[in-house]
């Protein structure tokens, strides 16, 4: 009896083929122009809508800081508890970024990845920051609220969330600069990995693992940390004018992260291939 004829796969010139086999790993072009994409699309909405946007994504980065004292409340005291309670600081990062909601230092990316390729696009990045920025710290202070002021919480739980907030502000200028330099670096090159992901899984696994190092590295992020901070301004053991000092390093460390260590060099990556 005859063996049966195996039909070995032919090389295909359909050009659908091509682009199938380049989305299982796009180039830096093709992720440069997704993340252009994204960024008319968010420049294109009105001020109401990124503000709307803008505080949630603030209020739901507040997951962070009460996924971490919800679970070190649990487990107690020492450095075991502290890294398993670390492993769910991602837990805010996760909703917002798959949720769509504006994430001030995700915008470190987009918009200003395409004002380098279209410069008119210069005050629409500076009207999306701003709006997007305010909205962050509205969110995050209505997390605080929430936390702290409404009973919510058990008082255990509110004081780790507090605890947290107090161990952010405990250093000086720089060290919150240069903290905000890496983290706002991290979340950056989240934003840059996801736009290149074509999977729900291996975006969950991008923005886990990346924002868990920034957890366990206690980098600053000047949205994620707010949440914690407020909370212990609203706690009674900070003055609000420690926020406010800690504030202006972490940002300008988020921006300098983003901006330059992401955002041009990816951009002079794609103009070098």
């Amino acid at each position: 009896m005859p063996l049966p004829k195996i039909k070995l796969p032919v090389a295909s010139d359909d050009p659908s083929a091509s682009v199938q086999r380049d989305l299982d790993r796009p180039t830096a072009s093709e992720i440069y122009q997704q993340v252009s994409k994204n960024a008319r699309r968010e420049l294109s909405r009105t001020n109401l809508a990124l503000a709307v946007s803008g505080i949630v994504g603030g209020l739901t980065m507040g997951l962070t800081g009460l996924s971490v004292s919800l679970v070190r409340t649990q487990l107690g005291g020492g450095s075991i508890a502290e890294f398993i309670s670390l492993c769910f600081y991602p837990m805010g990062f996760m909703a917002v970024i798959l949720g769509r909601s504006q994430l001030f230092t995700e915008n470190t990316l987009y918009p200003v990845a395409l004002m380098l390729t279209e410069r008119r696009h210069f005050w629409s990045t500076a009207r999306l920051w701003a709006v997007v920025f305010a909205a962050n710290v509205i969110g995050a202070f209505l997390f605080a609220m929430l936390a702290v002021r409404t009973g919510a919480l058990q008082p255990e739980y509110v004081s780790t969330l507090s605890a947290l907030g107090m161990q952010s502000v405990g250093f000086p200028p720089s060290h919150i600069f240069w903290s905000g330099v890496v983290g706002g670096w991290i979340i950056a090159m989240v934003a840059w990995l996801v736009s290149g992901s074509h999977s729900i899984t291996g975006s969950v696994m991008l923005i886990w693992s990346l924002t868990f190092v920034v957890g366990l590295g206690h980098f600053a992020h000047c949205i994620a940390t707010s949440g914690e901070i407020l909370a212990a301004v609203l706690h009674g053991q900070l003055l609000a004018s420690r926020y406010f000092l800690w504030l202006g390093p972490a940002v300008l460390g988020n921006i300098t992260g983003g901006v330059l260590l992401v955002t041009l060099l990816e951009y002079g990556q794609v103009n070098l291939e």
